[in-house]
């Protein structure tokens, strides 16, 4: 169970992973051994995933974002075609979604020939690949991880998330 103190600590991680646990300690208003534990029992939970560090795409020369919706023929016994797609370095997100289209993926390339030689020699290679059809982004509005957090409704003094 997920308590109002526990989203205000994964709050203030959302914001910032590299916040020292004594200064989550002071916003909280609670010992820090305290809100190690709480955290040690988020990560065991698996409410806590990891920590990474996020990096800044164009800096490193990744200046396209594309959607590719992927049609698939898969048959039983052939591999999975998501998961292949996923294995594609420059994939970030795979999606298996229902209707006409069975994947939507994110990549994210130098530019637009980069994307092409994505599509035919990493998506279009996958012999379950029937077609593709792909979205260049030509502005991001939103790019974030954070999830939204709510406290508790009045009275309840517990969250469960499954």
């Amino acid at each position: 169970m997920i308590d109002a103190i526990d989203l205000k600590i994964l709050g203030l991680m959302q914001k910032s992973a590299r916040t020292p646990n004594a200064e989550i300690a002071r916003q909280v208003e609670m010992a820090p051994s305290a809100v190690f534990a709480r955290t040690r029992r988020l990560e065991d939970e698996g409410v806590i995933e990891g920590y990474e560090v996020r990096l800044n795409p164009r800096a490193l020369g990744l200046n396209l974002v594309a959607f590719i919706c992927v049609q698939t023929e898969e048959r039983p016994g052939q591999p999975d075609t998501g998961q292949l797609l996923a294995q594609l370095p420059e994939v970030q997100e795979v999606y298996q979604v229902a209707g006409e289209d069975g994947y939507l993926v994110k990549v994210r390339t130098a530019d637009a020939a980069a994307l092409g030689r994505l599509l035919q020699e990493g998506v279009h290679a996958i012999g379950t690949v029937r077609s593709t059809k792909t979205s260049i982004v030509l502005q991001t509005l939103k790019d974030q991880r954070n999830l939204p957090l709510e406290e508790p409704a009045a009275g309840s003094r517990h969250v469960r998330v499954a």
